[in-house]
């Protein structure tokens, strides 16, 4: 289980969107306070639940069909936490005054590559367990 390279990605995108999200701001409001994940319930609801499927993935190690279908939808639950994103980026930058967008913003792209690579090492074994099943 944890000699496979995809449970070392699993591992990355379940620390990143577990963790970081709260200690990372989002983006910077016009009054100047930072928003974090934890003042969003929205955000830290899909943060938690792409962390959970995450650590879930890495646990249905015997399956790997399974494995790389819940890969799937972490990856459309990050692109739908990134659309939020870029959403709310475009609203932030037709104010009038200045406001920032944090480094937070970018945890979902990170998630997304490194589950991208995960199911890449998943099909890899996959191919290869099929191609020693034909040697029998």
């Amino acid at each position: 289980m944890i000699q496979r390279i995809q449970t070392l990605y699993l591992l990355v995108v379940g620390l990143l969107t577990g963790i970081a999200p709260f200690f990372l701001n989002l983006w910077v409001d016009v009054d100047g306070t930072a928003v974090y994940a934890k003042n969003e319930v929205f955000l830290s609801i899909a943060f938690y639940v792409s962390a959970v499927m995450a650590i879930a993935a890495i646990l249905m190690y015997k399956k790997r069909q399974n494995q790389f279908v819940m890969n799937r939808l972490n990856i459309i639950l990050n692109l739908f936490l990134l659309g939020f994103f870029v959403y709310r980026s475009l609203n932030l930058s037709g104010e009038n005054t200045i406001s920032e967008k944090g480094i937070g913003m970018l945890i979902p792209v990170f998630s997304i590559v490194f589950l991208v690579l995960a199911n890449r090492a998943i099909k890899k074994d996959e191919d290869l367990v099929k191609s020693v099943d034909r040697l029998r």
